[in-house]
């Protein structure tokens, strides 16, 4: 993995009223990344996601994209700087076909205005990149089915696909296999590891097989503070994680 620093947080901190939700989080995501944020429910996960990428706003600190201070830039801004995410609910738009949501998204980083409603037969360039790009995530078919009817794995997989398209350097994904059935997620999570190696991934996720086997590190949140961390195996070997988060005595 290369030591080259993409992303990172300094002293980060998010209070809703009397409710300090971000408590003092320093962070660092190296280039290449396949790293964990897992914490039990109510630790501030989803919350850090949302800091880093302009959702919300920090109380106090400091979110550097490489090296750039970008605290207070706009999340579309964040966006065209390479930080992209998924969201933990899917957001996709039921009625389109996967081929046109795509095609949209390229468009949209080409600053083209394309009415989803319409005709996408002009943007020859963004279907053919868009075609390549569903390509490899094995779509074929379902390509030009209504995401609707999709399986719901292949709709969270869709998701990532959309983020893809905005050619990320550090891709932010909150639970993205979440409801999906366990057959499903395996294969989410092998179109993950065929990301190409210079594109960073930072992932909440509450399944520990899935952490284990696809994280490279991993960070625990608790109660919105970093109580440790380190690689899977210092992690599953670690008492408190096993108390506060694992459950005492729980294999892992």
């Amino acid at each position: 993995m290369n030591s080259e620093i993409v992303l990172g947080t300094e002293g980060l901190n998010r209070s809703f009223g009397a409710l300090r939700v971000t408590q003092n989080v320093s962070f660092q995501l190296p280039r290449g990344a396949r790293h964990a944020l897992i914490g039990p429910n109510g630790a501030g996960k989803s919350t850090f996601i949302n800091l880093l990428t302009g959702v919300l706003a920090p109380s106090s600190g400091t979110i550097r994209l490489y090296g750039a201070d970008i605290t207070r830039l706009p999340a579309e801004q964040r966006v065209r700087r390479g930080l992209v995410r998924t969201f933990q609910v899917n957001t996709l738009f039921p009625h389109l076909t996967p081929l046109e949501a795509t095609v949209l998204a390229i468009a949209q980083r080409h600053g083209l205005c394309v009415n989803p409603f319409k005709r996408l037969s002009a943007c020859t360039a963004e279907i053919d990149e868009a075609h390549e790009l569903l390509d490899q995530f094995e779509f074929g078919e379902d390509g030009a089915r209504p995401t609707r009817e999709l399986p719901y794995g292949r709709q969270r997989l869709l998701e990532i696909v959309l983020a893809l398209a905005a050619q990320p350097k550090v891709l932010l994904l909150d639970e993205p296999a979440a409801g999906v059935p366990q057959h499903e997620s395996a294969e989410i999570f092998a179109a993950l590891r065929a990301l190409p190696a210079e594109i960073s991934v930072l992932f909440i996720e509450h399944d520990m097989d899935v952490v284990f086997r696809f994280a490279e590190r991993i960070t625990v949140l608790v109660a919105g503070q970093i109580l440790c961390e380190g690689t899977p195996e210092e992690i599953a070997d670690h008492a408190e994680v096993r108390e506060v988060y694992l459950g005492d005595g729980e294999d892992v």
